[in-house]
This record gives C-alpha cells, structure tokens and sequence, in this order.
C-alpha cells in the first residue's frame, strides 16, 4: 500500500474502502483471473451442473456469494490505450498467428515446411500530402532544425494551410479498398511473370498473407504484411519452381504502383486519385538470429502493432459526437485539423462515415487482417484457451470431461445478466498493481525458459 503514496486523496480513499472491504480477497482473485483487466464485465447470474440421469447436483455456482454480488471477466479490448492487459493477451495471440505463418506450427495447422516458401515483409506507406517536419539522414529538417527525438513538431505540417487533410483523411478512409486492390493487382502481376493466366496461376500458386497497420506519424495509416507463395492449396501445398522472393519482390512493387482508387469531386472538394506511396519496402524474412530480418523480429513487430490505434497523433481513442467537442479537447494542431477535415467531408461522402470515424483521422479498416489460409485465427487460438481453462475447472471439480462422456451424463443449466462494467477509483489503481505483478512474473519465467532453452522464443511471444 505504500506505493499508493502521491495518489489523489478520493482514489486513496477508495482504495481503503475496497482493501478493508469485506471479501476484498476474492475480489482480488477475481481481478487476477482476468490478467489485471482495466476495464471488466460485471455479470449476474448462476450455473447448475446436474447428473441427467438421476438429477443430482454435481456443482452450482452464484454470483450472489460474490464481492458486490458480481462476477468479473475480461473486456478482451485489444487497445493497449484502453486496456493493457487485455491488448497483451491479444498481442500474444497475434504474434503466435503471424508467427505460425512463417515458421510453421503443426499445433496450428501450418507445417514447418513454409519456412522454404517465399515469405517477404512488405511495408506499403500513404503518399505525401505536404512537407512535414521530420529527421532525414542529413539531420536537419526542411524547417532549418534538427528535431530531437519525441519532439512533438515531428510529423506535422510545416505548412498547414496547403497541407492536403482532405486527401489524407480520404485516403486514410479507402485504405482498406487500396490493400484489397493491390492483393489483386499482386496476383496478376505474379501470374504475368510466370507466363500464366490467373485461372492457371490459381491451379499452381496461391498467395496468403497476415498484416497489420500502423499510423504514422503525420496522421497517415500504413500497412506492414508477410506475403507468403504456397501450393495450390496453402501451407501444406509445395509452391511451384518459379516461385522465388525476388519474383515475388519484384510483383508486389509493381502491383502497389497500378492501384488507384479515385474519390470523385464533391461541393467545393476536387476529385482525388488515391494511390500508394512511392516508399514501397520489401525484405526477404530469415531464418537465423544472425540473418537481418529474423522470423521472430516479424512476429513481434506485427503483434506490437496490433494493439495500437491513432494515439500515436495525439488523437483520443473514443468516438467525437459533435464538431464542437474539438475545443474542448486538448489536441494538436494537426490532428484537430484532420478530425476536423473528417467532420466537413462527411456530409459530401455520406456513404463513408467520415464524422463517425474522425477520431481515426477517417481509418475505418480492421487493424489486423489475414487471408483464410495464411495460418490459424484468433477465434481458434481463443478457443483453446478457453478449452484449456474449462478442462481445468472441471478437473478442480471432479466433473466428467465431455470427451469421456459421449452419452452426455451432465446438464448444465445456466442464466447471466449483464450488470455493468468497469473499477471504481481504488479497484482500478489495485486492478493496475495487479496486472504489472502479472506482467513481471511473466518477463522473468520467459528470460528464465529463454536461458534453459535458446528457442526459449518459440514458447512465449517475445518483447516488440
């Protein structure tokens, strides 16, 4: 508790409350169970376990024998803004899927042989929509200053009033629509460098992909993605002979440069053509710890990724109900100029829920995506985490195992009500304490996995 010191007088206050609380203890091991979650589901309600055949009750649980007379579980918010448990959990889930995909997991359904398919790390950027303030390799930027590192001049425009928001909020808001043309366009161009027609590029070659996006700096979303060439059917399918990383290299650079989306004029907004970057990135993944860009570096990088949004502009990551809440926020100058170029297109682009998406700077994509075969999914690696913890709740229990009893011998009969959510000033400061032990009791057992075992890696999800 001594820790709490230099907290405000209202949470200590609370934090009293609750740590002097009767059933303080099982409300701390309620919050432990759900990793320290910052923000929980607060449900009411009961289970019954019964013998079907004789109708015994062989377990039954209430709510109202807990804390409050609710359970607490997880949000599973995967921003690391909102909850940074929760967003760790989803980054470990992310980093084992990417990762599946690129050195194989038969637990996962990938077979260590994709590690001979072409795999690629692409980063596709946004194109400039004005000069920024930034930290070329010369050191000095176009403003006449060397930027120190964090200053929070970097990535805004050197110029606001020509800065093109409109077009960045635009292309921010078809980001999703370049990615799907350019896995198009990806797919034609590897099949004109293999001398095939796409029906025959489909019977000998596929492409998968997982990937990730990221907001710079200036408010601008860009991709990072592991391309993979499989077989005509995925992962466990031998890609053909043709199939090689420099074709592939060659083939994504020429499809980011054929996609364009064009976003026709409206009131007193010209037509935009929206196109990638020139700063198209490609890079061979190695196997190696010595090799420059290492499967295990992909994975983490990607994960990291994942449980971001746009607070990296200095945005708020809540929806903005009214233009006129932009001056009561706090915000920079060039971000409150993009949300509000979001808010004066909106009525031109109805259809593209500009307004409802301003605190994304106009990004209305999913920030992780994959396609269908590149690995496993979240759904499933959830699933077997939640298999996991049922098998042990029913062993604590002594209930059958569901595999064993085919003849299904036990009904259970169950009834939740949702209640609320969320700490109160105290609870959230514990809640806090509570996910850091978590955390730290996690980094030392995996640097201790990693000092028995030099694939220590492959067991945990490593530091991004």
């Amino acid at each position: 508790m001594a820790a709490a010191v230099g907290t405000d007088p209202l949470t200590l206050a609370d934090l009293l409350r609750v740590a002097n609380a009767p059933g303080f203890d099982r409300w701390r091991e309620q919050v432990r169970s759900t990793g320290g979650c910052s923000d929980p589901i607060h449900l009411q309600g009961q289970t019954v376990t019964r013998d079907a055949r004789t109708g015994e009750v062989l377990y039954s649980y209430s709510t109202a024998d807990e804390p409050g007379g609710r359970l607490r579980v997880a949000c599973g918010n995967r921003r690391a803004s909102r909850c940074p448990s929760c967003a760790w959990t989803y980054a470990g889930d992310t980093y084992h899927l990417i990762r599946a995909g690129i050195t194989g997991d038969d637990r996962k359904n990938v077979p260590a042989t994709v590690r001979d398919h072409p795999r690629v790390f692409a980063t596709l950027t946004a194109p400039s929509f004005g000069p920024v303030h930034n930290r070329p390799a010369s050191g000095r930027c176009r403003c006449g200053t060397t930027h120190p590192d964090g200053d929070p001049l970097l990535g805004t425009a050197l110029d606001p009033e020509r800065y093109d928001y409109a077009g960045a909020v635009l292309w921010n808001n078809h980001a999703g629509q370049l990615w799907q043309r350019f896995t198009i366009y990806l797919r034609r161009e590897i099949a004109r460098r293999a001398g095939l027609s796409q029906r025959a590029l489909a019977d000998s070659c596929r492409v998968s992909f997982g990937k990730v996006a990221e907001f710079q700096k200036r408010g601008a979303i860009h991709f990072h993605a592991v391309v993979r060439l499989d077989g005509p059917d995925g992962p466990t399918t031998e890609p053909p002979a043709w199939a090689t990383v420099p074709l592939l290299d060659d083939a994504i650079r020429a499809a980011a440069a054929r996609v364009a989306v064009t976003v026709p004029p409206a009131g007193t907004f010209p037509q935009h053509t929206l196109r990638w970057g020139d700063q198209v990135d490609v890079q061979p993944i190695g196997g190696l710890a010595d090799d420059e860009l290492t499967e295990q570096a992909v994975a983490a990088y990607v994960a990291k990724y994942a449980t971001k949004a746009a607070e990296t502009t200095g945005t708020i990551d809540r929806r903005i109900g009214e233009p006129a809440e932009l001056d009561r926020l706090d915000l920079p100058d060039h971000t409150r100029r993009l949300i509000k170029a979001c808010w004066d297109l909106d009525a031109h682009y109805p259809d593209r829920l500009l307004a409802r998406w301003s605190h994304m700077l106009g990004f209305r994509g999913h920030f992780s995506t994959k396609s269908r075969v590149y690995s496993t999914t979240l759904t499933a690696l959830r699933q077997t985490r939640a298999d996991y913890r049922a098998a042990q709740e029913r062993r604590e229990r002594g209930l059958p195992d569901p595999d064993d009893d085919p003849e299904g011998s036990t009904l259970v009969l169950a009834h939740w009500t949702y209640a609320g959510h969320g700490h109160s000033p105290g609870e959230s400061w514990l809640a806090a304490s509570i996910a850091r032990d978590i955390r730290t009791n996690r980094e030392t057992a995996r640097e201790a996995l990693h000092d028995l075992d030099t694939q220590g890696e492959d067991r945990t999800w490593t530091d991004c």
